[in-house]
């Protein structure tokens, strides 16, 4: 299994390599998940891949944020820089930046970020589909999910094994964004959910989680068919990460940890311990197991002491590449030792001519144990050969001073390897089309099929996807024009959402609402025409060229996105909005009503519309569709009333969630006539934008 390990400064680099990691990911200046990390520009970058490769380490570059028009060139040349180094693996969450290094680098092995929200396996198989060599998972999964997706797919499949849990899953999180203008989705999340938030009976911190440790069950995931073992940790001092490395490395090796090492690990950083998050089941992650803070005798824990020793994992070279030396010592000429590893490099080093022996000549094995002691070095001697003519004879200083040599030209040639092959490849896209002048088209999303009568005048009509067939068959025949809702959260109930859409097929309907790449692929291939969601997080043209080769029919476009970055996107595939409804924060599978002493409240069938309320006492709805919940704002957007600022896109959608049902048709009245705001209200982030 490897082991990859955040670099998030030359230090941690350092740590983790010394500690027996495979693999390492870092960031570079820009476009990284982890903007406030130490990070490296260009030159640190060089150094530590050339660092990495003498030592038979890979490096994994993030460049997983999401982009705009603007910035996605500069991210293209910062991979074409990346190419020449070269890095092992680029890691991408922007789907526009997918489809542009596929064309300019089609031999760079790229990853699926965790951002990607892949939680399936028609999410694996969509980002296989789409030249990805790993899929980076969901940190929510099962291990049965995991196995699933194993089945599914022939990629590399990476998880998650020790570090922060986010409440959200990875890529849905648009809280910090809409509290403070900095987008989890861009590197910049300000951690909101470690602040106070309540839920009735929580702690007080119900969106705070533990932090996960699967470091003792690295056997069960490899089992699962996880070939890669992630530790977060990017903003994380180097003793962390020499503690999280070394105790993985010595789970994936079959040896036993020294408990020591785990409570150290546990005494650098923790929040209230360690939790196996949902790796066992879903339902044990549901509960206020799962919930954690950092608290003052967790700081306590990280003591001098503890750091002192964790320093001493650090202290020599990890032995992981195996050479073979070869000694030759013939009269009249120089000694010589050549070192040559597994990979096809060779380094050869002479000295002095040896002298004929004046008592004892050298002996083979004896020369051999002297050139094994490899200590100190990323080496360790996989065979040595002693070719040595009769009666001659040189000092042990001189094997020494060989093998010194050697290495270090061996480690040299290690460090230098050729170009990833790029071939820069213009994109360009034509101006997206205007639409017809008139009234913005309205689409409209339910939580239930109770539908008013105004929902006649949208041309498109949302519904959940567990809606019974018969009650399909009457809407249509009442008039609506309908698309089922595929939930956000698809976690373990992919055949559930085929034998569903299997029902809705045979109800009459056709279209589909898919939030993520994985339902957006199953709605796909079960038939269906696949409108994409707000949540695929599309923001620059590029990724709206990708959904089109993908199949979908149109897409909304990020929220996250001002109007006026919006109406710049150009491309031919039809775009929405969200125009009303109460915004997403979070989609979680760790429902914060769980956070209770009775666990989860199970509001669908109490009826009760569980409430987050934060330190100033703003409330924040929860609800549960799927295997997930929602944290939705504390108000409305409203953006119906500015219909010329609207003119670029070609529909708006009005999402209905916690409004009662009774307000419905009087909300879609008032978004089809273009009517001001009534009550308390937001614009997200349609003017002020985020960082």
């Amino acid at each position: 299994m490897e082991i990859l390990a955040p670099a998030g400064s030359p230090e941690s680099l350092q740590a983790a390599v010394r500690a027996g990691a495979d693999a390492v990911y870092l960031g570079g200046g820009a476009f990284s998940a982890r903007a406030f990390a130490h990070n490296f520009d260009d030159d640190a970058l060089r150094d530590a891949v050339r660092y990495c490769h003498a030592r038979g380490v890979r490096v994994h570059l993030a460049v997983n944020t999401l982009l705009r028009d603007e910035e996605l060139e500069r991210a293209v040349d910062f991979v074409r820089f990346a190419c020449t180094l070269p890095v092992d693996a680029v890691l991408v969450q922007d789907t526009g930046l997918l489809l542009r290094l596929r064309a300019c680098a089609p031999e760079l092995p790229l990853h699926a970020s965790t951002q990607m929200s892949l939680h399936t396996p028609s999410g694996a198989a969509a980002v296989q589909e789409a030249g990805m060599t790993r899929a980076v998972l969901a940190r929510e999964m099962t291990a049965k999910e995991l196995r699933e997706t194993r089945g599914a797919v022939s990629i590399e499949l990476e998880s998650f094994v020790h570090g922060a849990l986010c409440m959200s899953v990875s890529g849905q999180c648009y809280f910090s964004a809409m509290l403070g203008s900095r987008s989890g989705n861009r590197g910049m999340c300000a951690q909101t959910c470690r602040l106070p938030f309540s839920c009735e009976g929580g702690t007080g911190h119900d969106l705070s989680l533990r932090d996960l440790s699967l470091i003792t069950r690295l056997s069960e995931l490899e089992a699962a068919g996880v070939m890669s073992a992630k530790i977060e940790g990017r903003m994380k001092r180097p003793e962390y990460v020499a503690a999280a490395v070394a105790a993985c490395r010595r789970a994936a090796d079959g040896e036993p940890i020294p408990p020591r090492l785990l409570e150290n690990l546990e005494a650098v950083f923790s929040r209230s311990g360690f939790t196996s998050g949902f790796f066992d089941a879903p339902g044990r992650g549901r509960t206020r197991a799962l919930f954690g803070t950092r608290r003052e005798e967790d700081a306590a824990a990280a003591t001098g002491a503890v750091f002192g020793e964790l320093h001493e994992l650090t202290r020599e070279e990890y032995p992981r590449v195996p050479v073979r030396m070869t000694l030759t010592a013939r009269a009249g000429e120089p000694l010589t030792l050549t070192a040559a590893d597994a990979e096809g490099f060779s380094a050869a080093v002479s000295g002095d001519p040896p002298e004929p022996a004046r008592t004892r000549p050298a002996d083979p094995e004896r020369c051999a144990a002297q050139l094994k002691k490899t200590g100190g070095t990323p080496f360790f001697a996989e065979a040595v050969e002693c070719r040595i003519g009769e009666g001659l004879s040189f000092p042990v200083s001189a094997l020494n001073r060989l093998r010194r040599e050697a290495l270090d030209a061996l480690m040299e040639k290690r460090a230098d390897r050729p170009a990833i092959p790029f071939t820069p490849a213009p994109f360009s896209a034509p101006p997206h089309p205007r639409r017809a002048d008139g009234p913005l088209p309205l689409r409209a999303r339910f939580p239930s099929s109770c539908l008013p009568e105004e929902a006649l005048r949208c041309e498109l009509c949302y519904v959940p996807w567990d809606t019974p067939p018969e009650e399909l068959r009457r809407l249509l025949a009442e008039g609506f024009s309908l698309a089922v809702e595929l939930p956000r959260g698809l976690f373990g109930l992919e055949e559930e959402a085929k034998r569903r859409l299997a029902l809705a097929r045979g109800a009459g309907v056709t279209r589909c609402w898919a939030g993520n790449l994985g339902a957006a692929r199953l709605a796909r291939e079960c038939g269906f025409t696949v409108h994409g969601g707000f949540s695929l997080n599309v923001t620059n043209t590029a990724a709206l060229a990708f959904y089109e080769r993908f199949g979908l029919a149109d897409t909304e476009l990020s929220f996250e996105l001002t109007l006026t970055q919006g109406a710049r996107l150009g491309g031919t595939l039809p775009r929405g909005l969200l125009v009303y409804g109460r915004l997403p924060l979070m989609l979680t599978r760790a429902c914060p009503a769980a956070n209770g002493p009775k666990g989860c409240l199970n509001c669908k069938k109490t009826g009760r519309v569980p409430e987050l309320t934060d330190r100033r006492g703003v409330r924040f709805p929860v609800q549960c569709m799927g295997a997930c919940s929602e944290v939705l704002n504390s108000v409305p957007l409203e953006l119906c009333d500015r219909p010329a600022e609207l003119a670029f896109a070609d529909f708006g959608v009005a999402r209905l969630t916690v409004e009662p049902q009774a307000q419905w048709g009087e909300i879609l009245r008032r978004c089809l006539a273009g009517e001001p705001p009534a009550g308390e209200w937001t614009r997200g982030l349609a003017y002020r934008g985020i960082e």
